[in-house]
């Protein structure tokens, strides 16, 4: 089946499930309903709740079964459609799977029917810049790009007006990945760490799911890694296709690496000088990162002094260490999307001055011992709110020399509350950054809606 009109036909007679009414799912059940087929919309929000997009759905004949027991009789259905937010683990779906349901994912059906090259891009930080990089780069170049999966924009209503010389640039979670049979083209892999283990439950089975960002490539991909992260650079070497390795801390005989302050690549052709860091206009050592993952996976594609000249102009993604204003002397910038630790660290190692730091949000499991260590080197004054308020605090003050380290701890109910004391602590020459290494989902829908709330709190003080 080469078409989406194709596939559509093969379910005629067969009764779809797609579970989730979000922004991934809602494109794509529109299309099933236009197609005539016979589509029951489980999502487990209260029609209240999401009464604006559940009437839509049902005025065009969608069936409906929201609310607590969406799961319930999910084994009648032919095909299930899952939300990257539900784990394939959930007892619902392994029961339907025995009754011998099909399961598959919007994103599992683009890689079906996608017709041109696809770059994929995972990890635990720096997908949504990498990929946005990439992207650029490819634009730069001349190429007819389609941006989109966890990075915001589902790509399936697009495949049908697609053609072999364009390419498609995804951001790829772990959620997305569990199930997936297919990888892409290139796939980039930018590092590995704890993270969302309140729905993992355990660091193998989150691992296990990003392997499938490269483990059904085919002769003729190929995969990047992170040398420097020791996960990533013990799985380059369980590739099936071909493997290219970025560094910023070893110069690589073969890959991507730092030479006298520019990035180069070494590969069969030789070696050559690609981008000079002084270009680069993103803060942090962690964008050198991500520009080196992006040139990695373009190497081929893109002549050099495309990514020469996107860089000297791409001042970076929203919500990613953004700058939103300076107010009488002090700098406040927005990094919601600091949903790990590790990104908060990457953060910090942004500034060469001490922080005023907002952090705290949902609880995804994930220790925070070695960002509790960053905090008293890298913070003056340290705002928390949310659910893991209390657990941030614990690590810090049980670092060795917080006591002496002159640290201030404040504690707030929300992110209004945390900006009024940032700005009551900052003195002229500041930095005030919210990043919260944590999710947003205690207080907010999502790491952009907390950034937005942020930017507009910090707007009107």
């Amino acid at each position: 089946m080469s078409t989406i009109k194709e596939y559509f036909d093969s379910l005629r007679g067969k009764s779809v499930a797609v579970i989730g009414m979000g922004v991934s799912n809602v494109p794509l059940i529109r299309m099933m309903l236009r197609a005539d087929l016979k589509v029951t919309v489980r999502d487990k929000s209260p029609r209240e709740r999401a009464e604006e997009v559940a009437g839509e759905l049902e005025s065009l004949g969608a069936r409906l079964k929201l609310g607590g027991e969406y799961l319930d009789g999910l084994d009648k259905h032919d095909v299930i459609f899952r939300t990257p937010g539900l784990s394939p683990n959930t007892p619902e779906i392994q029961q339907a799977l025995e009754h011998g349901c099909v399961l598959t994912s919007e994103m599992e059906l683009f890689f079906q029917l996608c017709p041109c090259r696809i770059i994929g891009v995972t990890g635990s930080d720096g997908k949504t810049t990498t990929t946005t990089l990439i992207s650029e780069f490819l634009k730069e170049a001349g190429y007819n790009v389609y941006l989109g999966g966890n990075i915001g924009k589902p790509l399936l209503p697009d495949v049908a007006g697609m053609t072999a010389e364009d390419v498609a640039v995804v951001e790829l979670s772990s959620f997305q990945l569990m199930t997936m049979g297919q990888s892409p083209n290139v796939a980039v892999f930018t590092n590995l760490s704890p993270n969302h283990l309140d729905y993992h439950h355990t660091m193998e089975e989150y691992t296990a799911a990003k392997l499938n960002i490269f483990s059904h490539q085919k002769p003729g991909d190929v995969a990047v890694f992170n040398f420097d992260n020791d996960i990533t650079r013990s799985l380059a070497r369980t590739a099936p296709a071909g493997s290219v390795l970025f560094s910023r801390k070893q110069r690589l005989e073969e890959g991507v690496y730092l030479r006298d302050g520019a990035i180069w690549l070494t590969n069969r052709m030789g070696s050559r000088e690609v981008l000079p860091l002084s270009d680069i206009q993103l803060p942090g050592v962690h964008n050198i990162e991500n520009y080196m993952a992006a040139i990695a996976a373009v190497d081929g594609l893109v002549p050099d002094k495309c990514v020469r000249a996107v860089a000297r102009r791409f001042t970076g993604v929203e919500h990613r260490i953004e700058l939103v204003r300076e107010l009488d002397g002090v700098k406040y910038y927005n990094d919601s999307i600091g949903t790990s630790p590790t990104r908060t660290m990457a953060c910090l190692d942004s500034f060469p001055q001490k922080l005023i730091l907002i952090a705290g949000g949902y609880d995804k499991g994930v220790p925070f011992t070695q960002l509790g260590a960053e905090i008293v080197h890298k913070v003056k004054t340290l705002v928390l709110l949310g659910a893991t308020a209390k657990a941030i605090r614990q690590a810090v003050e049980q670092v060795d020399g917080f006591s002496g380290s002159g640290l201030e701890i404040v504690q707030t109910d929300d992110l209004a509350g945390a900006v009024a004391a940032a700005r009551q602590a900052a003195q002229p020459g500041d930095v005030v950054v919210l990043s919260p290494a944590c999710a947003a989902f205690d207080q907010f829908k999502n790491f952009m809606e907390r950034g937005k709330a942020f930017k507009e709190l910090v707007s009107a003080l």
